[in-house]
């Protein structure tokens, strides 16, 4: 058997390509589109038999956007230049995703701060703390990653955040981060941080105006998010 397999020398029913000609992309399943991306297989291994591993290996699409090149080009099949691939493929559709939200997008509910982050906070897998800064209309005129790891008060200062916030002439702050683990719900330094950067705002007449943290749905949650303020950790 060679050591690449074109899909062209697939039977008919077998060339992914074809079939979005004939039925369009959403017909197809996600082994079929990631094929048509590979091109074609290496060390003997078809590309529709690449993408079935790479489905089968990583389980979700959010996982596999997740993987790192190196993780990817170690499937049979895939190797480094069809990894490379993959991984621009799906930076494109981050890139799209946040496009379609437009340059001023509207901040006013946990949901909408939500919807704005969380196509790319679901592939980090570290947490990662932002500050987003609105007008007085409450969009978006401006963001900053303040820290990344697990929140910790010695490495989230007030300085960072408001400082940021005032070179922005920002009205008003909404904080951000993501758990990787999926579950939402805050932990101490969470809240004591938040907390922090509350009385700072309160000081420099910058509201803060929530804490939003985003992690995954599951059977018992609904939402994929909550907000530090819906569960009543401001200040009134």
């Amino acid at each position: 058997m060679p050591d690449h397999v074109r899909i062209k020398d697939l039977p008919p029913s077998e060339r992914p390509r074809e079939r979005l000609l004939e039925r369009g992309a959403t017909a197809l399943g996600t082994d079929e589109l990631l094929a048509i991306l590979l091109r074609t297989g290496t060390a003997g291994v078809s590309a529709l038999d690449a993408a079935q591993r790479l489905v089968k290996q990583f389980g979700t699409l959010h996982r596999l956007a997740a993987a790192r090149a190196n993780e990817l080009s170690a499937v049979r099949g895939v190797g480094r230049d069809k990894a490379v691939t993959l991984a621009a493929a799906f930076e494109l559709a981050q890139r799209l995703a946040r496009e379609l939200h437009g340059d001023a997008p509207l901040l006013d509910t946990p949901e909408r701060v939500a919807d704005f982050l969380r196509d790319e906070t679901r592939l980090q897998r570290v947490e990662r703390l932002q500050a987003l800064f609105l007008n007085t209309r409450r969009r978006l005129i401006g963001r900053q990653a303040i820290a990344d790891g697990t929140l910790d008060t010695v490495l989230v200062h007030p300085r960072e955040v408001f400082k940021a916030a005032i070179t922005a002439n920002a009205a008003a702050v909404l904080l951000a981060h993501n758990h990787p683990s999926g579950d939402p719900t805050p932990s101490e330094a969470d809240i004591k941080v938040t907390r922090d950067l509350i009385r700072a705002g309160q000081l420099l007449r910058i509201e803060v105006l929530d804490h939003v943290i985003l992690g995954h749905r599951s059977i018992e949650r609904e939402r994929d998010y909550v907000s530090l303020r819906e569960m009543g950790y401001f200040y009134s």
